[in-house]
């Protein structure tokens, strides 16, 4: 996300995200070990469809099945491996392994998702879905990656007032800040 809140350029545009501060081999290390540890507490992966439409699994897939001296690897290994669900009004089949698509209705389909037996369930994007997810509150926590950039303009992922409490914060020398959130009830 951009320091002014933002998670992607008006038409979806991320070059931004690896722009900012100095490069620090040892923050991407702790990056990459934070994205294993989330990715490993989880099954399932929750993706829109047109996050799932793109690259997006056949990038990872390739990533785990040929460069295993890449250090995104054992990330990639997890993203391609778990389970996928993308949502989808239109499409009934995505290409990519372990993907399946979900027609029905995004609420009661994440609510009987998060009944089922198993490990947490990790929403990886696009902007559409997790901003949809927030307005239904079924986010249980948040875990955003603020960017010293701002762009102007763009996709937000939040539409109405969400009150968060801040869990836990790691600064980065790039700049970047790891933020850990979650929902306050009213009131409280």
């Amino acid at each position: 996300m951009t320091i002014d809140g933002f998670v992607a350029g008006p038409n979806g545009e991320n070059d931004w995200v690896f722009l900012s501060g100095t490069q620090d081999p040892e923050a991407l290390k702790q990056m990459i070990g934070f994205g294993v540890d989330l990715a490993s507490s989880c099954d399932t992966f929750l993706l829109g469809r047109k996050l799932a439409a793109s690259t997006f699994c056949s990038y990872w897939e390739n990533l785990a099945d040929n460069q295993p001296e890449n250090p995104w690897h054992p990330l990639a290994q997890l993203i391609a491996n778990h389970r996928k669900i993308a949502f989808s009004h239109s499409e009934t089949t995505l290409p990519g392994r372990n993907l399946e698509v979900e027609n029905g209705d995004l609420a009661t389909a994440v609510q009987a998702l998060k009944k089922q037996p198993g490990k947490d369930i990790l929403v990886y994007g696009g902007a559409g879905l997790v901003s949809s997810l927030i307005s239904l509150n079924l986010v249980d926590e948040y875990y955003l990656i603020v960017n010293p950039v701002a762009i102007g303009a763009g996709l937000s992922i939040f539409k109405e007032r969400k009150i968060l409490r801040l869990e836990s914060s790691m600064a980065y020398k790039s700049g970047k800040v790891l933020n850990k959130y979650v929902p306050m009830a009213v009131g409280s």
